[in-house]
């Protein structure tokens, strides 16, 4: 099968290919296991993570990609929820123990032996892929392929974040940095809380074009100060800054959600220039998401169909996955990165 793999890790400032596109084994499968058959994958900036080395992969080459839409070709002999055909999809979280107390709670995604698509099993920028009954997702029929490759992780991570933040109607809400996750998590805040303004900061002018054209309620920079003070912002930035300028746009006792894997350390100084009595003080909190559990993306994919969240997509073919990595590097970003690498009759 078609493949592109990454062979170890790689300077995106010193070279752009960091995906070579090869002729992979096709995988083999255990009894509780399904082949897909991969039609669409979204590009998730947590492949640069990868890429670069701040989440490395637990082996190469490895075989990028988390946000997987495909079809059931093969199943185990102990499959009993799938058959044949079915539409799935596969999120980040790829396999958790399923008997430690974080499974038992239904965290999974703080289970020490969390195993993640595209970093510790391969992933779907290739033309199969296997992944175990549990951890394969029914897809709505409303969304096309590439509609829905999105919405299991910048739509699912996005939404864990928005439970984070433990809010309720009518409370000021804020989205720190504003590509493929925040735009989703907006749709899905104007949904769930119709009364609550949104707040968008980004320095980048088309971004901010794009959120006001979602109904943002206001726009500005990160270094901006918006109208009032905000009872909740998601940070979705790869950077150190915003968080810092983001815990002084909350309200007091507010809380700031880092809907991120990892941040890259080119700014990382900025944040000895936080001021206890200024950013912490006045009993703000500050929330990491880790990873997703089976639920946010179960309970995100009904959202999504019953209020018609769509993203917004841009479509490339499996061989210009290292094009789309590049962009998504460079900011290029209106909404979700999606490559196409098979056709498939939506109907």
């Amino acid at each position: 099968m078609k493949a592109m793999v990454l062979k170890h890790l790689w300077d995106l400032n010193q070279d752009r290919s960091p995906l070579e596109l090869v002729e992979f084994p096709y995988p083999s499968y255990k009894e509780n296991e399904v082949v897909v058959e991969v039609a669409t994958c979204g590009v998730c900036r947590t492949e640069l993570d990868e890429i670069e080395g701040r989440t490395p992969p637990s082996y190469f080459p490895m075989i990028l990609g988390h946000e997987i839409i495909g079809r059931v070709v093969e199943k185990g002999s102990h499959v009993q929820k799938l058959k044949i055909g079915d539409r799935v999809g596969i999120a980040w979280i790829h396999a958790a123990c399923g008997h430690c107390s974080f499974c038992l709670e239904g965290r999974e995604n703080l289970c020490a032996e969390f195993k993640a698509t595209g970093r510790d099993a391969h992933g779907g920028y290739a033309e199969y892929t296997v992944v175990k009954e549990d951890y394969a997702f029914p897809m709505p029929s409303a969304f096309t392929d590439e509609e829905a490759a999105p919405l299991l992780c910048a739509g699912a991570v996005g939404y864990r974040s928005l439970k984070l933040g433990n809010v309720q109607n009518g409370m000021k809400i804020g989205f720190s940095g504003f590509g493929a996750s925040a735009h989703l998590v907006l749709k899905a805040a104007q949904h769930l809380f119709p009364s609550s303004p949104l707040y968008v900061f980004t320095r980048n002018e088309k971004e901010r074009i794009f959120a006001r054209e979602l109904g943002a309620t206001w726009v500005g920079d990160f270094e901006n100060e918006p109208p009032e003070k905000l009872h909740l912002i998601i940070d979705t930035t790869p950077a150190w800054k915003p968080v810092v300028l983001s815990l002084r746009h909350l309200e007091k006792g507010g809380r700031l959600v880092i809907n991120a894997i990892r941040k890259e350390s080119r700014d990382q100084d900025f944040l000895l220039q936080l001021s206890y009595s200024k950013d912490l003080w006045m009993e703000k909190e500050v929330k990491s998401v880790a990873n997703v559990t089976r639920t946010d993306v179960q309970e995100f994919l009904q959202l999504a169909a019953e209020a018609s969240i769509r993203p917004e997509i841009q479509i490339y073919p499996l061989e210009d996955a290292n094009k789309a990595l590049l962009e998504l590097k460079d900011g290029k970003i209106r909404g979700a990165k999606v490559l196409r690498i098979k056709e498939h009759d939506e109907s």
